[in-house]
């Protein structure tokens, strides 16, 4: 399991929300490259990008700061917000992006995603964010009637990648993953799954570790290693040690 820094974009800056609510945000950068960077030297061996506009929005709104942040570090990249179409798809990848992260699209048109993991192999990660169990869609504005893991399978027929799995309620919150809903999620398929939301300690990570046989490839951490109640050059090693 590896531990992977998160850089969520609005307006050109590095900011966390608490429960995707947009006006809740705090600015922890003016400098998504030189943060991105910062991460990389701590040891972060993949980078996890979020253009908050665009998944507000629908179309991408970061560009700039996404190209510079991929220009900075050598480390691959994931990105999502605002990716619905095949064209934005390519349009990241020959930008540098090392693979892209479909949300919304994947609930409302599960057939593109089908068709960019035919087009791009090995380079479609789907995120499935959601409030008690059923998943949300346009920056977690609409909760829908599906449950996380039936999409989840049906993304696995189509072969994504891999799942991040994200439980809305403790994003940003620092109050620790939803380790039983992770676990769940994870042993419904047998591709990997990567945690997201809440994690704000080193525990968080070892009680994450405890259920990794599960299928948990990863735990995304964003707003805990920019307050520093998570190292994160210290979470990296934990996960190191015990591979």
């Amino acid at each position: 399991m590896i531990v992977i820094p998160a850089i969520d974009l609005k307006e050109g800056r590095c900011v966390r929300l608490e429960q995707g609510l947009m006006d809740r945000d705090t600015v922890y950068s003016d400098d998504p490259a030189g943060q991105a960077l910062c991460w990389q030297e701590q040891g972060g061996e993949l980078l996890h990008i979020v253009d908050l506009d665009g998944a507000f929005a629908g179309v991408p709104r970061n560009r700039d700061a996404i190209r510079s942040i991929v220009e900075a570090v050598s480390i691959p990249t994931e990105l999502g917000g605002g990716i619905r179409d095949l064209a934005t798809i390519e349009a990241y990848l020959e930008l540098g992006v090392s693979r892209v992260i479909l949300g919304t699209v994947a609930k409302e048109n599960p057939a593109l995603v089908a068709e960019a993991c035919r087009l791009f192999k090995g380079r479609i990660v789907v995120g499935i964010d959601a409030r008690d169990g059923l998943v949300a869609v346009r920056g977690w504005a609409d909760v829908t009637e599906k449950r996380a893991t039936e999409l989840a399978r049906e993304m696995e027929g189509y072969g994504v990648e891999a799942i991040i799995y994200t439980d809305i309620a403790r994003d940003g919150m620092m109050q620790g993953p939803n380790i039983e809903a992770t676990r769940q999620l994870a042993e419904s398929i047998s591709i990997p799954v990567i945690a997201s939301g809440g994690v704000s300690s080193l525990e968080d990570i070892a009680r994450l570790m405890a259920v990794e046989q599960a299928g948990i490839s990863g735990v995304i951490t964003g707003k805990a290693i920019y307050t520093g109640s998570l190292n994160l050059r210290e979470a990296v090693a934990l996960t190191r040690r015990a591979s």
